[in-house]
């Protein structure tokens, strides 16, 4: 039964793909950036809060803070001041401000496009890594894996696993490397707007009919 399930995925992850590029034709984060280094400090503050607190409290930190070097040169009293609606403000100031010194000190103040270099920075794993690559540099190197995308590829029934990494690869496997940075996007957009943690809407999800959790979730 298990293989039989297995081997229908490819199949359902492409109808799934095209339905979902269907209702989301031009998919894009959330978060409001205007370059690189906007995108990965914004990415590396949504963790544990959403795209709209973090969009509350980037709209006057990026007038303050406009380089690497202003990150660099910020006291951690200052910055958690700064954060502080983000939640988890203190570590979080801590690692934007070794993120920018870093910038700095390796890589002349700009943000490395590639996945290796960018997982060097503190507070960054390959969610916001892949968040970065693929939004601010066009990169498709991985898939960014949030909450929404880990439940909603469970039900979809595109992966056995809830480690990201391991739901990461199941999806890599999937999807077509040229729609990983949108077929993220999307499936977060289906969470948000459809597939609720809590009760989702499936008499109108436009997947319903090949979602093997369809109806099952209260």
């Amino acid at each position: 039964m298990a293989t039989t399930k297995k081997s229908r995925r490819p199949v359902r992850a492409v109808e799934i793909g095209e339905r979902l590029r269907k209702k989301y034709p031009a998919p894009r984060t959330a978060l409001n950036w205007s370059t690189p280094l906007e995108l990965l400090v914004a990415t590396i503050l949504s963790a544990q809060t959403t795209d709209a607190g973090v969009n509350r409290v980037t709209e006057r930190l990026f007038k303050k803070y406009r380089t690497a070097a202003d990150y660099a040169a910020a006291t951690q009293a200052e910055l958690e001041h700064d954060l502080l609606a983000t939640g988890f403000y203190r570590q979080k100031a801590k690692n934007v401000i070794g993120t920018g010194r870093l910038l700095v000190e390796r890589f002349g103040g700009r943000v490395p496009d590639s996945m290796d270099a960018l997982l060097e920075l503190p507070g960054v794993a390959r969610k916001t890594a892949n968040v970065v690559l693929g939004n601010a540099f066009g990169r498709a190197e991985g898939i960014a894996v949030d909450r929404h995308v880990i439940r909603v590829a469970g039900r979809l029934g595109l992966t056995d696993h809830t480690d990201p990494a391991d739901i990461e690869r199941d999806l890599m496997k999937l999807i077509p490397q040229p729609d990983w940075t949108d077929f993220s996007h999307r499936l977060i957009f289906h969470g948000r707007e459809i597939c609720h943690a809590r009760k989702p809407e499936c008499p109108v999800c436009p997947l319903n009919d090949i979602c093997p959790s369809a109806g099952a979730v209260s």
